[in-house]
């Protein structure tokens, strides 16, 4: 039986992995992005290695007309969504408390949470219909253990365990599971090119000593959109390689060696 998924933010990086992820299972694959011409590529990148269908959409004012036609359209395609991975995010960067701007920070607010329960709210109306679905967020590990002038950030991605839980509560009788995946640091281009000192923070040291590749959070999506966990829902998996268990870094250790 034919399968799709829709992943937001999956242009490149983390959400496009995930987007492979489920192409390699032969779902179909709808994914978002600000910019039409890097989500309509990532579309076809994966359309043609994988043989799957394949679609990219532009996200651009974040409001409910704009998400309704989303799902209109892949309805009219033919199409019902069965899994919705909920990556695309506001990363609120170095908003300090006491001066950033309201509307900068009210913009953190409108995209983490407003759109995604826009996002997959829409998506559970086709859930429903088949009595069958799974909602995926991806948070971090900042909604327990909060990061320096990220307030926004922090405090959204926290909102979304409640989120979730509400969804699971709520949708469970649908055959609707929610779901959140935590992730620490991800080996993302800006860690790779080691902008800021990102490779020398703290955080990098982590009781596994290594952090995530984009395949380990696309694994913890995988294992909640199937049904390897159809018993699971409104539930967490951290994947920080152990950051949130210690109380105290090793940091007498080696820092991040080039083979990492």
């Amino acid at each position: 039986m034919s399968r799709s998924v829709f992943v937001t933010g999956a242009c490149y990086g983390t959400g496009y992995t995930i987007a492979e992820r489920f192409a390699k299972e032969n779902y179909n694959i709808f994914i978002s992005g600000r910019d039409f011409e890097k989500a309509d590529a990532a579309a076809r990148s994966l359309a043609d290695k994988y043989g799957v269908f394949a679609k990219g959409f532009s996200t651009v004012s974040f409001d409910q007309p704009e998400v309704e036609c989303i799902f209109e359209e892949i309805k009219s395609l033919g199409y019902s969504i069965d899994t919705i991975v909920l990556n695309a995010a506001n990363l609120g960067i170095g908003q300090e408390s006491l001066t950033v701007d309201i509307e900068e920070f009210a913009d953190v607010y409108r995209i983490n949470i407003l759109w995604n329960f826009m996002m997959a709210r829409e998506a559970a109306k086709q859930m429903k219909e088949q009595k069958k679905g799974s909602i995926v967020f991806i948070t971090s590990n900042s909604a327990l253990r909060v990061t320096e002038n990220r307030c926004a950030y922090c405090s959204t991605k926290s909102a979304i365990l409640a989120m979730s839980k509400s969804f699971a509560v709520d949708w469970g009788k649908y055959g609707i599971r929610s779901n959140c995946v935590l992730p620490g640091m991800i080996k993302t281009e800006r860690w790779e090119k080691n902008l800021n000192n990102c490779k020398y923070y703290l955080a990098n040291y982590t009781p596994i000593e290594d952090i995530a590749d984009f395949e380990d959070i696309a694994n913890a999506v995988w294992y909640f959109a199937s049904d390897a966990s159809k018993n699971t829902t409104g539930a967490e998996l951290i994947v920080d390689g152990g950051m949130l268990a210690q109380l105290t870094p090793n940091i007498e250790r080696e820092l991040w060696k080039d083979n990492k």
